[in-house]
């Protein structure tokens, strides 16, 4: 009895786990992220230097008109994310 109980005690916790992480980002995806880094690294030090990680890129988004063209253009080729309803 008490394997038993051990054993579902591990697949719960294996299951919670598995739920927890994040899917990892397809290849487009990480090219189109990669590409916002290259084009936009001059936007970022000049508009945003003090952000990192998404608090840049909403910097960035919310700078879009001053943003050069190169950079607007990557920015376009994201896939947005739509919050869950």
């Amino acid at each position: 009895m008490k394997l038993i109980s051990l054993a579902l005690c591990a697949s719960i916790a294996a299951i919670t786990l598995a739920q927890a992480q994040p899917p990892a980002p397809s290849p487009e995806m990480q090219a189109a992220r990669q590409a916002v880094r290259q084009s936009c690294a001059n936007d970022s030090k000049t508009y945003c230097a003090d952000k990192k990680g998404r608090e840049a890129m909403q910097c960035l988004r919310e700078n879009s008109d001053k943003l050069s063209a190169d950079c607007k253009d990557a920015l376009s080729k994201l896939p947005q994310r739509h919050p869950p309803s």
